[in-house]
């Protein structure tokens, strides 16, 4: 299995814990390498994952983007992400030509379960398989021309490769970017969704897990997606029950003092068996965390209510977002 993910030095701990629970519950698959785009990642950090990798007998491979401006011939506008995320668009370019399928996986999510059945998924005609977000608003899938086609969370991607190769996708989702003047709200997330759409292999919701699932029901999420398909109701509450990847989406991350998230064990327990156990908490949440908490409890009988005053906050997330990335680079 090959595993690729984006990162700089900055979280470099969460992708360790990452990477660590994949070894953890694969244990049996036969070769699992990683790559890892790297902006930045010191020669210290990097000989300290290839050593715990091969604790497990498992390799980690660095590729470093000095600037991806070499990679994308246009201006964007990352809306406060490190741009670093972009990679997913070029991995074609990063990655061994030998390489026929690749799993992509944000630095921000844990892996509780065995993923061979992932792994081996038979995506049909289609080049990549993601899961659906429902949260994404009718609006937004408008204005990216996704017709009545479901969006998807590009945090955790199952690509084909060969076929990614073959058909020149990732100058087609570029492409598209490019028309966009390099300025999407999700940038090569809603660059994914707008090229592709109607184009991407649904996969279950266990694989991309998000507490979207804890703060609203089924019928609410089914109402959001419209017109576009949703999941079945069996399949949502099987994802409720028995989650294979969680990704910490919002806020609310495990590493930030003051969390309540209903998975933070996994990621603290995962953690704990890298060398980056010693990584103090993120402080200066603890406000916010009661804010949310509060506001949780609420509105828990009203989600639409809740839907509505989150998508009307989200740009003032983004804004603080691009401030404290600001912060990180000075």
């Amino acid at each position: 299995m090959n595993v690729f993910y984006t990162t700089d030095d900055n979280v470099v701990p969460q992708v360790a814990a990452s990477i660590c629970s994949v070894f953890e519950n694969n244990k049996e698959m036969p070769a699992i390498s990683i790559y890892v785009a790297s902006m930045g990642v010191t020669p210290e950090n990097q000989e300290k994952l290839r050593l715990f990798a091969e604790q497990y007998g498992r390799d980690v491979y660095f590729v470093e983007i000095q600037d991806l401006s070499s990679y994308i011939d246009f201006a964007f506008d990352t809306s406060g992400w490190n741009s670093i995320v972009l990679a997913r668009l070029v991995l074609d370019k990063l990655l061994p030509e030998n390489i026929d399928r690749i799993l992509y996986l944000d630095g921000d999510t844990i892996a509780r379960d065995n993923l061979t059945d992932l792994w081996n998924t038979d995506m049909e005609k289609c080049v990549i398989g993601a899961s659906i977000e429902p949260t994404t608003s009718v609006a937004r899938r408008e204005s990216l021309g996704m017709g009545e086609h479901p969006y998807f969370n590009a945090g955790v991607l199952l690509i084909d490769l060969k076929k990614w190769r073959k058909q020149k996708i990732g100058q087609q989702i570029l492409e598209y970017y490019r028309q966009k003047e390099g300025k999407l709200f999700a940038n090569d997330q809603d660059a994914i969704n707008g090229s592709l759409a109607g184009e991407i292999y649904v996969l279950s919701p266990r694989y991309n897990y998000c507490n979207t699932f804890d703060f609203y029901p089924y019928r609410t999420l089914k109402k959001l997606t419209s017109p576009a398909p949703y999941i079945s109701e069996q399949e949502y509450n099987d994802t409720k029950v028995h989650p294979a990847i969680i990704h910490y989406l919002g806020e609310e991350r495990p590493w930030r003092a003051g969390n309540t998230h209903k998975y933070a064990a996994d990621f603290k327990h995962y953690l704990a068996l890298t060398p980056w156990a010693d990584t103090p908490m993120e402080e200066g949440w603890g406000t916010y965390f009661k804010c949310f908490k509060v506001f949780n409890t609420v509105t828990r009988p009203f989600p639409m209510l809740r839907y509505k005053i989150i998508d009307s906050l989200i740009p003032a997330f983004m804004r603080r977002r691009a401030k404290q990335l600001k912060k990180q680079k000075t």
